[in-house]
């Protein structure tokens, strides 16, 4: 009988109070989409991911940290903000994992960074600084108002999920892809010429963005077409997986 997907989500981290947690938007985005959200431990051993993935139908990377700029070879300047190693130690694993199985993946602010970095691109380690003139990417709350419109090419496969060419997003990051990495190809810029999405081409579904769905999924149809687009995928997965199953 089929059933709902299940998606994993990375946690968030938060060292001061030695624990790690979630934002209810990512959750609740995923539930609206047909989905059902489970955040993963921050457990990194390479005998039990394996195990974990298993039982998961999609993965979301979320926003939080910094990307560590050591993950793609550049020294960390004072204006990168705070980094967690166990996050990018886990994340780094389960995206190698979740490729080589062709598990969905929807990537958000980190998420996009983490994405490039890992297949080969760069980050500016902050906008203001590295890439001045550039507009405003940070703004202050409530977070589901747009900030500023994202171009999105007819021939992007998110087009289709979001309908438009342009569209109004939010916006909360200060680093961003700075060289695209080689396989991913662009699905959403700002009109500054910041990259606000990557896809991989030739994948089931591996798609990140810049900007927030998790906090606009219930006032901007886009942003929950995205989680619904990343949910249907995933359930796909569990059909074919299933099967797979079935057969052996």
């Amino acid at each position: 009988m089929r059933t709902k997907p299940v998606i994993g989500i990375t946690p968030l981290v938060d060292e001061g109070r030695d624990s790690y947690w979630m934002l209810p938007g990512y959750m609740e985005g995923i539930a609206a989409a047909g989905g059902i959200a489970v955040m993963l431990p921050l457990a990194h051993e390479a005998e039990d991911l394996p195990v974990l993935l298993d039982k998961l139908d999609g993965l979301l990377f979320a926003g939080g940290h910094d990307v560590s700029p050591e993950l793609y070879q550049e020294p960390v300047r004072e204006v990168c903000g705070a980094l967690c190693q166990e996050r990018d130690v886990l994340e780094q694993r389960l995206f190698q994992l979740a490729l080589a199985a062709d598990l969905p993946m929807l990537g958000i602010c980190r998420g996009i960074q983490l994405f490039n970095v890992l297949l080969g691109g760069t980050l500016y380690q902050d906008l203001q600084t590295e890439a001045p003139g550039v507009q405003i990417h940070q703004q202050k709350p409530p977070y589901d108002k747009p900030l500023h419109p994202v171009n999105i090419p007819v021939s992007s496969p998110l087009y289709p999920i979001v309908g438009t060419s342009r569209l109004e997003v939010n916006s909360y990051h200060h680093q961003a892809v700075r060289t695209k990495a080689p396989e991913a190809e662009i699905s959403a810029t700002a009109d500054d010429g910041i990259i606000e999405g990557l896809y991989l081409p030739g994948k089931r579904f591996v798609h990140a963005v810049q900007w927030h769905p998790e906090f606009s999924y219930r006032s901007d149809p886009a942003s929950l077409q995205i989680f619904q687009a990343f949910a249907a995928a995933c359930s796909e997965y569990q059909s074919e997986a299933a099967g797979r199953k079935k057969r052996t």
